[in-house]
């Protein structure tokens, strides 16, 4: 049984940053794994503890700089990676179709029994690309699962969904499938220094959309600027001791009704 799961790089800002036209300063971003996407990986290397035919791979649409953070996964448990990537994605949105239908080609080729994906990722959050795979390889899916039940021999995923107000939906999924995993399903593992060691000999192979067939167009998305969000507050600040300022507060809350 082999279990694909797809995964990206992610930048967080630092608290203070410099914005650059249409980016921010590089010395101000910090690159980890998707925080769903660690979920999905757990999900797969506990899969792969449990049986033993099991092959996790994984796949991303990333430049050269996300081969650190994917080699995560692989120190995690992962088997092996793939990377696809054009320079042309340089500086550019890839929109969820697009990253879809490029993992779509690199699950073609791998022929999986069942694809995991993060809900959603840190920084766009669109949470389109997993369920837009599913649309390009027609496979069934579920989204938002947060437990999962697997029985390989019967070719069924059995999941728990997390639906809208705080309802949970408990469905099973033919195989293949492609499933998005919540944050919470499991306790993603740190990466052992063993771990890490040997995912620097696991294959991590590149492929180039011409390699997997596939033509990428424009993109439907486009950065027309870039702004630091303004913040407002109406905090009133009482300074001094409690019994300095105790009255004041009393007087504060009166005024708006409080205990009126």
């Amino acid at each position: 049984m082999k279990v694909l799961v797809t995964v990206t790089e992610v930048a967080e800002a630092d608290d203070e940053f410099e914005i650059d036209g249409l980016t921010i300063d590089e010395r101000y971003l910090t690159y980890d794994l998707n925080e769903w996407d660690n979920y999905a990986v757990e999900e797969a290397v506990q899969l792969g503890e449990a049986n033993d035919d099991v092959e996790v791979v994984t796949a991303t649409v990333g430049p050269e700089r996300a081969e650190e953070t994917i080699r995560q996964a692989l120190a995690k448990g992962a088997d092996r990676a793939i990377r696809v990537w054009d320079d042309q994605f340089e500086g550019t949105m890839i929109d969820a179709a697009t990253k879809a239908r490029l993992l779509a080609a690199v699950a073609q080729e791998e022929e999986p029994d069942l694809v995991l994906s993060g809900v959603q990722s840190n920084d766009v959050a669109f949470g389109a690309t997993g369920v837009a795979l599913a649309a390009e390889l027609d496979f069934e899916w579920a989204a938002v699962v947060n437990q999962l039940d697997l029985d390989a021999d019967a070719g069924v995923a059995s999941v728990h969904r997390e639906l809208e107000g705080g309802v949970e939906e408990l469905t099973d999924v033919e195989l293949p499938a492609v499933l998005t995993i919540q944050t919470g399903i499991n306790e993603p593992r740190y990466a052992s220094l063993r771990g890490i060691r040997q995912a620097q000999s696991k294959p991590l192979d590149v492929h180039t959309p011409a390699d997997l067939g596939v033509d990428i167009g424009e993109s439907a998305l486009s950065l027309t600027s870039l702004e630091e969000p303004e913040t407002e507050s109406n905090v009133t600040l009482f300074e001094g001791s409690a019994e300095e300022t105790a009255n004041e507060l009393a007087e504060f809350l009166k005024e708006r009704g409080v205990g009126a």
